[in-house]
């Protein structure tokens, strides 16, 4: 008989075609207090065709796999699956990747040197509401912050006050609401209602969107 599903774990399910990683990563979920794996796939299809039916709290997803990318494939789940959290683990570091995959619905953003317990608590993060990222990819986002203003994709001037770029530096760093707001000695309350004026200028809907579009525009030196 199989594994009973307890629905207070949190359901992992692997995306990645280099079978060593998978097993590894499969075995670092299942013998992690609180989680079970929800499912191994080898390529982006049979995620496609499976995963809305297995419906994870969390996908870890490989970037660079055979036929269909995990970028693509994510694009294509995050409507089917919006409960769903996914964070890609790649060997790629560089902004291009970072940001497309946020922009395609991803969450947090790991390399594949991360280390377990750096893994497991990433996986935490991500089911709480956060945004994990290694740290040199942090560095990367947080890197973009320092400007005083972005444009929209028609060309408009967006402008975010001191305090709205605070709370959007916060959030790409994957900081939680409650974080945010010990961070910066002001209520959750007053984070929401900062984060619901940074969604509405920016014209997006999730963290990740505003992370993406706002870090992205422009590139700059990380071209």
């Amino acid at each position: 008989m199989g594994k009973i599903k307890n629905p207070l774990e949190i359901a992992v399910a692997i995306v990645e075609d280099d079978v060593p990683a998978r097993e590894i990563l499969a075995s670092w979920i299942r013998n992690a207090d609180g989680f079970r794996c929800a499912g191994e796939f080898d390529d982006a299809e049979t995620a496609l065709a499976r995963l809305p039916h297995e419906k994870p709290s969390v996908v870890l997803f490989d970037i660079n796999l055979p036929g269909m990318n995990g970028i693509e494939c994510v694009r294509r789940l995050k409507p089917r699956l919006p409960e769903t959290q996914f964070v890609m683990i790649t060997v790629y570091e560089d902004a291009n990747h970072v940001f497309n995959a946020l922009s395609a619905g991803a969450s947090g953003y790991l390399l594949k040197q991360t280390r377990r317990n750096e893994l497991i608590e990433a996986l935490k993060d991500v089911h709480a509401g956060g945004s994990p990222m290694s740290s040199q990819i942090a560095r990367k986002v947080v890197q973009n912050f320092y400007r005083n203003e972005t444009q929209d994709a028609g060309g408009e001037t967006i402008e975010l006050s001191p305090r709205e770029r605070e709370v959007l530096e916060l959030l790409a760093r994957g900081y939680l609401y409650k974080e945010i707001a010990e961070q910066l000695k002001i209520s959750v309350l007053t984070v929401n209602t900062y984060i619901r004026r940074i969604y509405e200028k920016l014209h997006v809907r999730s963290r990740a969107q505003a992370v993406a579009k706002y870090a992205h525009l422009p590139m700059g030196a990380t071209h």
